[in-house]
């Protein structure tokens, strides 16, 4: 994940639930992707190493576990970028130009000159970093499929050109859970529509009292559909079954109101956050032991990149003998 900010629940579903589930099931490398926040942040990367802190809490608070899995931090494993440097030199400028992502980009982030290239090439420094491991599986969503194309077609060409020593990741879809932001828009910070894994009781509740809910229904007498409602969809992942029936039974019937909805859903979804917040206040009160853990991961993962770059530097030919 690129730390441009604190992480809300859209990231929560999109990717990090699906993290904890896995470190269970495989032997995963999960890492804070800080020179790719320089790919669109470089005007502004001061906020950057804050950001790196703050993520690796929502992590931990969120149940990822160096005891388990690989957390580390890209910039202190340098044979990232001496791989990325490697593999840029055989990858085709068509095939980064084609990358849907940075076509999207481009448009979206307007107001920013994204015309590095860096940015043209981050594509190239995440399969570095994706096959540094060897990886033979990359969770992503069905959007993220063809950055794990363009990482299986590098290290085929490498393999081409210079023999086998990288596998080909397969993409590994993970089930997402759609959660929109509050005005119902992709929950993004940029939109300032989020609910984040930090946010305090009184907050979240605050932020619930403005989500928009059936447009149709304009009084309290109204029926409404919950079927379009937001807060609906949030009560299906916070609330209990009986709960989610009764809302949907009494909205349809205008026997429940949205004050009294979002209030409900407002309190379920506090009491559902609270063993992530009691752990975010654990960590926060040892950033010590914070750090400690991003250095012995980041020591872990240095210690399988620099056999990796071995093999890479003898498969080119570039494993110099000076004895």
């Amino acid at each position: 994940m690129r730390p441009t900010g604190p992480l809300h629940l859209g990231n929560y579903h999109g990717a990090l639930a699906n993290w904890v589930d896995m470190q269970d099931r495989y032997d995963c490398f999960f890492f804070i992707a800080d020179w790719h926040a320089l790919t669109s942040d470089y005007e502004n990367p001061g906020s950057i190493s804050t950001f790196v802190h703050e993520m690796m809490i929502d992590w931990l608070s969120a149940g990822l576990s160096p005891d388990k899995s690989t957390l580390f931090v890209q910039s202190l494993v340098r044979e990232h970028a001496e791989l990325f440097l490697i593999l840029s030199m055989i990858t085709p400028v068509p095939w980064l130009e084609r990358n849907p992502t940075y076509k999207d980009q481009i448009i979206q982030l307007e107001n920013k000159d994204l015309s590095t290239f860096g940015f043209l090439g981050y594509p190239v420094l995440q399969a570095a970093d994706i096959i540094m491991y060897k990886a033979n599986g990359v969770p992503v969503g069905i959007d993220q499929v063809p950055h794990v194309e363009i990482t299986r077609e590098i290290a085929r060409r490498f393999n081409f050109l210079y023999g086998n020593v990288f596998p080909e990741p397969e993409a590994i879809l993970t089930p997402t859970s759609k959660i929109l932001g509050l005005d119902r828009r992709k929950m993004s910070k940029s939109y300032h529509n989020a609910i984040y894994l930090s946010d305090t009781p009184e907050t979240i509740a605050a932020k619930v009292a403005t989500m928009i809910t059936d447009p149709n229904r304009a009084r309290r007498k109204d029926p409404g559909n919950p079927d379009i409602c937001n807060v609906f969809e949030f009560h299906k992942l916070y609330s209990p079954p009986e709960t989610v029936n009764r809302v949907n039974r009494e909205c349809r019937s205008a026997e429940i109101g949205c004050v009294e909805c979002k209030n409900l859903m407002a309190g379920n979804l506090i009491e559902a956050l609270k063993p992530i917040r009691d752990k975010r206040a654990y960590y926060e009160a040892h950033p010590r032991l914070v750090k400690d853990i991003m250095m012995a991961g980041s020591d872990r993962a240095r210690a399988v990149a620099r056999q990796t770059m071995d093999e890479v530097r003898a498969a080119i030919k570039l494993k110099l003998n000076l004895a």
